[in-house]
């Protein structure tokens, strides 16, 4: 039996295997409304076998986006454009549908990445970012505006109110993002958070909004479905977010009735010093998991099916997340059941691409036809 290819179950959901597909960026919505890209893309997500696909940081205010095309669900008419994508997924595919929920902060009000990813000057359509403090991303940008006590409010309200959008449309499930140097990573990490009040200094202080937010989400999605967080387990910058306080934080997050922790790093400075390679953040998920028990995602250069497998069977996660390798294979999923051994969900007009020598690859399936 592949570990890899076991179930799971997080409270009322129960996935088929351990692979998900990541929340990955498109930069193709149009005022923060689905097109017909996201038809295509997530179609396609959806029929690779993996267990749970996420869609795409998802602002929760127009303000919150971090480029002009960011997917959004925070009015009616971006609730509107995300279903029939949804509805595409449901007719043809069973896998389970996650949202992650997300705040750009100061890294707000960028050009897409094929346009230099640069921010995006006030005189060309862009607007002011807002932060914990007002510290710009980098040097030269425009200073975020800091969020003051009704900034609060209104952005946390905004997480909930984008919670329950998500539930209207049947998401099975939801992400916050509390990493890659957007706001609820801004608020944790001392590189980003200036503060002086009871959202700054201590670690106590700096994790108060990210629980007050997954508090608050918590509390508005409906109990049988899961919510998890993902971290950036370290700023990769001395004096930056590590991984003791993730683990603190993770613990914070289990207290409050997490489902589980997707654990990235980087992201909050272009000062970071990253030390790339093959399943170079699997030692974060590790730790994270060793210390706190919870199931645990691992990210970050996870290319072949039996390092995955590796992964999952040793313990040092529960999932592994793809991102650029699945969309660069669409179907690794089903190239890691044929190698492992295991089956994979797949839609029945696909049931002739087996390989003559996986014949069990989609389980007791036949297909006659003349």
């Amino acid at each position: 039996m592949s570990a890899l290819f076991s179930p799971f179950k997080l409270r009322d959901l129960t996935l088929p295997n351990r692979i998900v597909v990541s929340p990955m960026c498109q930069y193709s919505a149009v005022d923060g409304k689905a097109t017909e890209w996201h038809m295509v893309h997530l179609g396609t997500m959806a029929l690779s076998g993996a267990g749970m696909l996420c869609i795409e940081a998802t602002a929760v205010e127009a303000i919150g986006r971090i480029t002009p095309g960011d997917l959004g669900l925070y009015d009616d008419a971006t609730e509107a454009a995300l279903k029939p994508v949804l509805a595409a997924i449901r007719k043809h595919s069973k896998i389970a549908v996650t949202m992650q929920l997300a705040h750009a902060g100061r890294k707000a009000s960028s050009h897409a990445p094929w346009d230099g990813g640069q921010q995006v000057a006030l005189n060309e359509g862009g607007w002011v970012a807002q932060a914990p403090s007002p510290v710009p991303q980098k040097p030269g940008e425009l200073p975020p505006q800091e969020i003051d006590a009704a900034g609060l409010v209104r952005i946390r309200d905004a997480f909930v109110a984008t919670a329950k959008r998500a539930d209207r449309l049947g998401i099975d499930a939801l992400e916050l993002h509390g990493a890659h140097g957007y706001l609820l990573h801004e608020f944790l990490s001392p590189i980003s958070n200036h503060r002086t009040d009871a959202y700054g200094g201590s670690l106590e202080n700096r994790m108060r909004f990210p629980l007050e937010v997954f508090d608050a989400v918590r509390a508005a999605f409906p109990a049988s479905k899961p919510v998890g967080f993902r971290v950036s387990a370290s700023d990769w910058v001395d004096g930056g977010w590590n991984v003791e306080q993730t683990i603190v934080l993770a613990n914070e997050l289990k207290k409050r009735g997490v489902d589980w922790i997707d654990v990235s790093s980087g992201g909050v400075s272009p000062l970071q010093k990253i030390a790339i390679g093959p399943g170079y953040q699997v030692p974060f998920a590790e730790a994270v998991k060793k210390a706190t028990g919870l199931p645990i995602f691992a990210v970050g250069l996870i290319t072949e099916p039996q390092q995955a497998e590796d992964i999952i069977s040793s313990g040092k996660a529960d999932f592994v997340a793809l991102a650029r390798g699945i969309l660069y294979d669409p179907r690794w999923p089903w190239h890691a059941a044929a190698e492992l051994g295991a089956t994979v969900e797949a839609p029945p007009q696909y049931w002739r691409s087996q390989p003559s020598t996986q014949k069990a690859l989609f389980g007791d399936t036949t297909f006659g036809g003349r």
